[in-house]
């Protein structure tokens, strides 16, 4: 069926890398690609011997002309970025000059400030669209599955939502006391940043971890869940009409909140940079490098994620809510493809969302977010590659729990 090029070697881009290998009759051919080529010959050592011819090449993807130079070698169908999200310009820049398809699994943050937002991206619209080639922004699980469901559910169950609210819960133990699911500077930048979330047509701001529910989930049990800011509310909010307000919730055990704080106290959570014997570092990636890495905490690691939307809004007059979530249990995971589960549920919709386009289910010029293609057959790929969906269609809303008011105090 074709070719693609994948950028990055880290824990998301092992399990893509894997579910492409799976998925041998749309990916015949994958080049990995990354700064250190040996993590690369790695992966191709590990999966070599199937039916998809492997290849293995060194790029810095903060290079454009590097970047170019190894698309035209490689003449992929798709470029597949599982870099950092800090290399989504120079990689789109690239994709551009090439007239190549990408994707991505997060939108573009600038290094120097702690701000994700889809503007910078969502700016190569008319030159993608010039040039007949498709971006796909967020096929991850959240960015990703999550507005999958929000189209799936506008389509199949209701005239209109008003109102979503995404649950991310982690259940998972990994036995540290402070350890990242996934590239500790992107997690703390998120977890550290006032909240946000969309109500009748604007955004209210609230403190970091400022509004905290508990709630009970399938198959994990009850956790505490704290409302953050997170993408894809940037584009659902535009892109499915009607909707009311959008909230997204993500659970943190409190061991991880009391580290964070201490952190945050003491500066090292700092995007700032000091000066250190005549150097100059940047606290976060200092503390990066000191933590685990989250690639080996898949052996160690036990327990299930369940991450899902809850809507609420109408259907033929009368009020509907529904429910659609995913588990996914860490060791099973680890067993298929060594990785824990937040790698694999950001991972296997990397590949699917790849597919879509190669295979022409998702294909037009431009730059869209996932919510923008006809949903069912991702859906139905979800199930087909190992992240099954739950549906629900009486959920306990979050609306209806009691506020908790022991809040941690993490704030600036």
């Amino acid at each position: 069926m074709g070719k693609a090029l994948v950028i990055g070697a880290g824990g998301v881009a092992a399990v893509a890398i894997h579910k492409c290998v799976q998925n041998s009759e749309v990916f015949e051919e994958i080049c990995i690609a990354s700064r250190t080529k040996s993590k690369c010959d790695e992966l191709k050592a590990k999966l070599d011997g199937g039916k998809t011819k492997i290849t293995t090449a060194q790029v810095d993807a903060n290079n454009v002309e590097e970047l170019i130079a190894l698309i035209n070698e490689v003449k992929p169908d798709i470029v597949m970025n599982l870099a950092l999200p800090y290399q989504d310009l120079t990689i789109m820049d690239a994709c551009l000059a090439t007239k190549t398809n990408y994707m991505d699994t997060a939108n573009y943050e600038p290094e120097d400030t702690a701000k994700f937002e889809y503007k910078w991206q969502w700016d190569y619209r008319e030159r993608f669209e010039q040039a007949g080639i498709t971006a796909l922004l967020g096929s991850g699980f959240d960015p990703g599955v999550t507005g999958v469901f929000s189209a799936y559910a506008l389509k199949h169950y209701f005239d209109e939502i008003e109102y979503i609210d995404i649950l991310d819960c982690n259940g998972g133990d990994h036995g540290y006391p402070f350890a990242t699911n996934f590239n500790p500077e992107i997690n703390i930048r998120e977890v550290s940043a006032n909240g946000r979330y969309w109500e009748n047509g604007e955004w209210i701001e609230t403190k970091p971890m400022e509004i905290k529910r508990t709630y009970d989930f399938a198959e994990v049990g009850e956790k505490d869940m704290y409302l953050l800011y997170h993408e894809e509310l940037e584009s659902l909010a535009q892109n499915i009409p009607g909707l009311k307000r959008i909230r997204f919730f993500m659970t943190f055990g409190q061991s991880y909140l009391m580290h964070l704080k201490a952190l945050e106290n003491v500066g090292m959570t700092s995007i700032e940079p000091i000066e250190y014997e005549g150097k100059q570092i940047i606290p976060l990636q200092f503390l990066k490098a000191v933590l685990p890495d989250p690639a080996s905490l898949g052996p160690r690691t036990v327990g299930k994620t369940n991450i899902g939307c809850i809507f609420k809004g109408k259907k033929d007059g009368q009020d509907k809510t529904y429910y659609v979530y995913n588990i996914c249990d860490h060791q099973e995971c680890y067993k298929e493809v060594g990785s824990q589960a937040i790698s694999y549920t950001t991972g296997v919709p990397a590949m699917i969302g790849a597919a879509m386009v190669m295979t022409g289910k998702w294909n037009k010029p431009g730059v869209y977010n996932v919510e923008e293609f006809n949903p069912d057959p991702f859906m139905e790929e979800l199930n087909k590659w190992g992240l099954p969906w739950v549906e629900d269609f009486n959920p306990v809303l979050v609306d209806t729990l009691p506020e908790d008011t022991k809040k941690p105090e993490l704030v600036r």
